[in-house]
């Protein structure tokens, strides 16, 4: 009998450790899991990727050290489709059969059909996403340095952030901390006024799901540091030299980031299932796909019937999928009642930049230099193996003392405002 798990992120490495805790002495049952990339991302830190914080090797872990000694089989493959009624997984490089499925391959962004999203803007939700997103961010200020003209200099520095969630709000931050305290001290062609912050949400406030006294104070926060925030502006269209607002209303801005949001995993098109209106496929308390008890979904991958608490596109919400996904697979095996899932969450955290944040835990809301420590010491702990948290830890000192890193690792990529498309820039 042969067990898969679909994806190395937080849902499927958490349910790939409980099947191997349960079942791992089995030998009459294979464990295998199977993802396109052989690490586990610590995505709480991608932002600090970007603005030079953090190493980027520093917050992964790769699969085979989180397997250890572990009985688990690991397949480094990309999912193409899935075929239920042959129980068989499409892979790039071949296909696997299965007897239980735990589909944990999280989502994709999500664009709305927005023109020019895809040829213009830089997505944020992968390691290379933020390593190429940083290098764009300091080419901008290399082009910006020898800019004699005022108002190109100013629109060259202009980033726009399109999405006003916890991404979003972390990502401009730190960016904005970026050009404070490295950028506008060591680049002696640009001014302070500068580099201009702009984030757009096309919801009534910032951080939706985050208690509104502390979303208030989250967008203080940024508006008192110069960062333009604007509700209610619905990006229309993303152009090489700019967005359209509304329909109406054209910005001209240097780099575009689009964090607007998740959609579902397009090798789970095909299945025909009932889907949400992001298109994750909806599951039943027990985290199974409809009318295939042997499939369950878990984290971005699905919405779960009946419980919108339990459908938020947020790690700890993956973490439990994974976890009650592994036991009523146990569960089944053993001839026992499913357990539903029971999920509320404990807090929120929001980093607000260097020395800020917002919190809520458990119902205590605090924010300031204090709510930033408990952010620092909660990620720091989460992040898996000694090793990743003492290299992180390092890091953050060191930022403290020493100047960030403003090489550029990969090929230079070029301004859009200068010359050309994002296209352009990753050829």
């Amino acid at each position: 009998m042969r067990v898969v798990v679909l994806g190395g992120g937080f849902g499927g490495v958490e349910a790939i450790r409980v099947l191997e805790r349960r079942l791992g002495q089995r030998e009459d049952i294979d464990l295998l899991l199977v993802s396109d990339q052989n690490y586990l991302l610590f995505t709480p830190l991608l932002p600090q990727i970007a603005s030079s914080r953090v190493e980027p090797r520093h917050i992964i872990q790769p699969v085979r050290d989180i397997r250890a000694r572990r009985r688990f089989r690991f397949l480094r493959d990309r999912v193409v489709g899935i075929d239920v009624k042959e129980r068989r997984i499409r892979l790039a490089e071949g296909d696997v059969t299965y007897d239980f499925l735990v589909v944990a391959l999280g989502g994709v962004t999500q664009t709305f059909g927005v023109p020019g999203v895809e040829e213009h803007a830089f997505f944020f939700k992968a390691l290379e996403d933020a390593v190429i997103l940083r290098d764009q961010v300091i080419d901008l200020a290399e082009h910006a340095d020898h800019e004699r003209d005022p108002r190109r200099r100013r629109e060259l520095l202009t980033v726009c952030i399109v999405g006003g969630g916890y991404t979003g709000v972390e990502l401009i931050a730190e960016l904005h901390d970026f050009f404070g305290r490295y950028v506008i001290p060591r680049y002696r062609g640009i001014e302070s006024g500068d580099p201009h912050f702009l984030l757009l949400e096309a919801g009534g406030e910032i951080l939706r799901g985050v208690h509104p006294i502390l979303a208030r104070r989250a967008r203080a926060k940024l508006q008192r540091d110069g960062i333009e925030v604007r509700l209610e502006a619905k990006v229309t269209g993303v152009e090489a030299t700019g967005v359209e607002i509304d329909g109406r209303n054209f910005e001209r801005v240097g780099l575009v980031v689009w964090v607007a949001g998740v959609r579902g995993h397009p090798a789970l098109e095909g299945l025909g299932l009932p889907v949400d209106q992001v298109g994750r496929i909806i599951v039943n308390p027990f985290l199974q796909f409809p009318d295939l008890p042997d499939v369950l979904g878990v984290g971005d991958t699905v919405a779960v019937a009946g419980h919108p608490e339990a459908s938020v596109a947020i790690i700890p919400v993956a973490v439990a999928h994974g976890r009650l996904a592994a036991q009523n697979i146990v569960n089944r095996l053993a001839g026992r009642p499913l357990v539903p899932i029971d999920f509320s969450p404990k807090g929120m955290l929001v980093s607000l930049g260097m020395n800020d944040a917002v919190v809520d835990l458990m119902g205590v809301k605090f924010s300031g230099y204090f709510a930033w420590l408990f952010w620092n010491a909660v990620h720091l702990y989460k992040l898996v193996g000694f090793r990743k948290q003492l290299q992180v830890a390092l890091d953050w000192a060191l930022t403290q003392v020493f100047p960030r890193d403003s090489a550029i690792i990969r090929r230079p990529p070029r301004c859009s405002i200068c010359a050309g498309t994002k296209a352009a820039s990753r050829s």
